[in-house]
């Protein structure tokens, strides 16, 4: 079975040369079965293959399906590489995208653009397992701009709003910082070890390079830069939020399955080079640190469903750069696993949410529907526990691994992360009452199909128990940290954390004991909700930094002085031309004269000389 691990990503791929050639022709339920249909297939060959892997020897299995190029000692093949590593994210990718396709079958049901949008789907989830699967760093790039393209296609999916088409375009355009940071990473490990094979890079940087030189450091800096545009870290994460303009099952696919978990992938996969630079490594978990904070004070001021769920995922993705950046590498994958399960939840059911109130997505214009929508309540209950990481759901172990594993690297980065912990149980549950409890609000649909129910009940049920699913990852990170945790007060410091957050939400939201409005209504208090909602003026900073300069060279440049030098070359060109051309004067007499005279000049130089 594990010889059909090539057709896992080629079944999306075909999805989507189908519904792109013929999709239009199609009926509504043919295109969904198309869709959904090539992502069930690929779904259903992860489990078989992942559980063959996982009840067998779990060695690393490598496919070659063929060589993209070969030139002179260079050989680029199609291969694919199969290990712990991999097989959670295949189960991750194809897994939770199989569920959310599945919803959007039921979102999606109105919308002219059905086929186009199904193709998109599946040619985002065909990059991505491209990119998990990859043996080699072409090919992992491959993936990566292939996850870039169809990130842009599906934020910008309702272009007729040209507010669509700028959060595509920033998404595009802030991605590509950092893809081309990867780039130049790549060519600089190429060039000095000879190899884009990713375990024999690996192998020959720890052999050859000294830990803490300049090259592993460049390197891994360089990768760091991919990673933090494509996972929307610190200080290209503003692109994340804006996202939001996508259709629901778009957040929920690029949030918890596919997009903002490569960066989290590529780190973990380069493991060996970002232990050979300690210093990358450290400001990995800083990144992640003040990140996850950063979002967190900004999800607690914000008033659209879907902005609070994005602040929370470049939240969540800052406790796993934290648990990289400190060598918690085991865990960091288990909480991408945790949380796309948990992230998954929320984002349908915010969707599910949406959908009933005919896309409003401010929360002060719902309430009391607890009663009206008890699927999409529990889903909120479920989900808000996991993210806060309340005890016995999936999201608790995972961070609760993170939190003690940065304690013992550094006391700092965990105060940092409990102090996360307290925000994370304020705006989740803050959403929750809000949207739940208190007045009621008529909606305009509250029966949702099953296509829209049965992922939020599966979902829901791994969101509580998936913290049993954590699949070995030992044989790929052997430097772990140390599991003895002996130390009890930080263990029950990093319990309460969320519990506190949540009693704060309590007061505030539930019993209304403390009112927000009044607590914002001191000065300095408001000025800091204006600047946490505008996600602490990282755009205005761009704007500031980046964007008025260029605007200003492009208006000095408006006519363009390279192309002022080929328009001076063609114009001295004419002018030569006619020079020499006024000496053709077609009369025999002159042309005799002048070769007799240039014969004496010339003789003259020489006779001189």
């Amino acid at each position: 079975m594990i010889e059909l691990l090539g057709w896992i990503p080629l079944f999306p791929l075909l999805g989507f040369l189908i519904l792109v050639l013929a999709g239009e022709r199609l009926s509504k339920p043919l295109v969904a079965w198309v869709g959904v249909g090539c992502m069930a297939v690929s779904a259903l060959l992860v489990a078989l293959i992942g559980a063959e892997f996982l009840n067998g020897t779990m060695q690393p299995y490598r496919l070659v399906l063929g060589y993209w190029m070969e030139v002179d000692d260079l050989s680029i093949p199609f291969g694919f590489y199969l290990d712990a590593l991999s097989v959670t994210m295949l189960f991750v990718v194809t897994g939770v995208g199989f569920l959310i396709h599945v919803y959007s079958a039921g979102f999606m049901a109105s919308d002219l653009g059905y086929a186009r949008f199904f193709a998109y789907m599946n040619l985002f989830v065909s990059a991505m397992l491209v990119l998990v699967l990859a043996d080699n760093l072409v090919l992992l790039y491959l993936g990566w701009e292939g996850v870039g393209l169809g990130s842009y296609l599906l934020v910008g999916f309702w272009y007729e709003d040209p507010n669509n088409g700028y959060a595509a375009r920033k998404a595009f355009v802030m991605t590509r910082i950092g893809d081309t940071a990867l780039l130049v990473g790549l060519f600089l490990l190429f060039t000095q070890l000879h190899t884009f094979d990713i375990q024999f890079l690996m192998l020959r940087a720890t052999s050859q390079w000294d830990p803490g030189t300049l090259l592993p450091v460049t390197a891994a800096a360089l990768l760091l830069g991919g990673a933090v545009g494509k996972s929307a870290q610190l200080p290209l994460q503003s692109w994340l939020p804006d996202a939001m303009a996508g259709p629901t099952p778009v957040s929920a696919l690029i949030h918890a399955a596919t997009m903002v978990t490569a960066g989290v992938y590529l780190i973990a996969r380069t493991n060996a080079l970002f232990m050979m630079a300690p210093s990358v490594q450290f400001l990995v978990a800083v990144i992640g640190a003040v990140t996850l904070l950063m979002a967190g004070c900004s999800a607690l001021v914000q008033t659209d469903i879907k902005r609070i769920l994005a602040y929370s995922t470049i939240s969540q993705i800052g406790y796993m750069f934290m648990a990289l950046g400190v060598g918690a590498w085991s865990s960091a994958i288990f909480h991408l696993l945790t949380h796309a399960f948990f992230k998954a939840l929320l984002f349908l059911a915010a969707g599910a949410v949406i959908f009933c109130f005919h896309h409003e997505h401010n929360i002060f214009k719902m309430g009391g529907l607890r009663k009206a929508m008890p699927l999409a309540f529990w889903s909120f209950m479920i989900g808000s526990a996991a993210l806060s990481a309340l005890p016995f759901t999936s999201g608790f172990y995972s961070k609760h691994e993170i939190l003690l594993a940065a304690f013992e690297a550094s006391p700092g980065l965990w105060a940092a992360g409990c102090l996360g912990a307290i925000i994370t149980g304020i705006y989740s549950f803050r959403l929750v009452f809000v949207v739940f409890f208190g007045r009621e609000c008529p909606v305009i649909e509250t029966r949702l199909g099953w296509q829209m129910s049965i992922p939020l009940i599966l979902l829901g049920a791994l969101a509580l128990f998936g913290g049993m699913l954590k699949i070995p990852l030992d044989s790929v990170f052997p430097a772990l940290f140390n599991q003895d945790h002996t130390f009890d007060l930080v263990a029950v410091i990093t319990v309460a954390a969320p519990f506190i957050g949540l009693l704060i939400a309590v007061l505030f939201y539930l019993t209304r004991t403390f009112s927000a409005q009044r607590l914002v209504g001191f000065g300095w208090i408001n000025q800091m909700r204006i600047f946490c909602f505008n996600g602490w003026g990282m755009d205005a900073l761009y704007d500031t930094l980046v964007v008025r300069p260029f605007k200003t060279l492009t208006q000095l440049n408006k006519n363009d002085v390279v192309d002022g030098v080929y328009t001076a070359i063609a114009f001295l060109s004419r002018r030569g031309h006619l020079m020499i051309s006024a000496s053709q004067t077609g009369r025999i007499r002159w042309y005799a004269s002048s070769m007799v005279l240039g014969t004496v000049v010339v003789i003259a130089i020489g006779w001189l000389s």
